[in-house]
């Protein structure tokens, strides 16, 4: 079945909780509810889930292949040019701790940013938008099925949502706000 998107508009942070309770209540999925904002509220403060990362293994990942790096590139450089010595070692030891300290760090880094890159989950595509979000305002986002879009339409407008917002344009001229 298509998918379709609502997006709804609050002026209230205690409004937008309300809705987002009221469509899990209604049987949506937390993986289809969305809060968006433009200012930084703590996790959980809708009550949506705790998001689950694996953002901590990508540095011990990283150091890892930093380290096996640097192993191959020192015991390489050793196989491939044979220096007389006169008994010392082809490298010693400090440049050896050295070479393998900043692999595993550089190792380390790099897949950190990436890992940060693939944890923020970015967004496959434009969703919904709205310039009143960046205005102090609200917004919940459901992600559902067509035959199910519009017992959502009814929880957000419940809930007191100022607009809301699907592909079409506005769905909802003015509805009576909670404040």
């Amino acid at each position: 079945m298509p998918k379709s998107e609502l997006l709804a508009i609050y002026d209230s942070v205690d409004s937008a909780a309300d809705a987002v309770e009221g469509l899990r209540a209604a049987g949506f999925a937390d993986t289809a509810v969305d809060v968006v904002s433009g200012v930084p509220y703590p996790e959980g403060a809708f009550g949506e889930p705790h998001t689950k990362h694996r953002l901590y293994t990508f540095p011990f990942a990283g150091a890892a292949c930093g380290f096996a790096l640097g192993v191959a590139w020192l015991v390489g450089a050793q196989v491939t040019l044979p220096l007389v010595t006169g008994g010392k070692p082809i490298v010693a030891l400090p440049a050896v701790f050295q070479i393998l300290y900043e692999g595993t760090m550089i190792g380390a880094v790099l897949f950190t940013v990436l890992g940060v890159l693939f944890e923020s989950r970015l967004p496959d595509g434009i969703s919904l938008y709205d310039d009143r979000l960046g205005d102090g305002y609200v917004g919940v986002s459901l992600n559902a099925e067509d035959d199910e879009i519009a017992r959502g339409r009814d929880v957000l407008a419940g809930a007191g949502a100022v607009d809301i917002l699907d592909s079409e344009g506005s769905l909802l001229e003015a509805a009576p706000s909670a404040t």
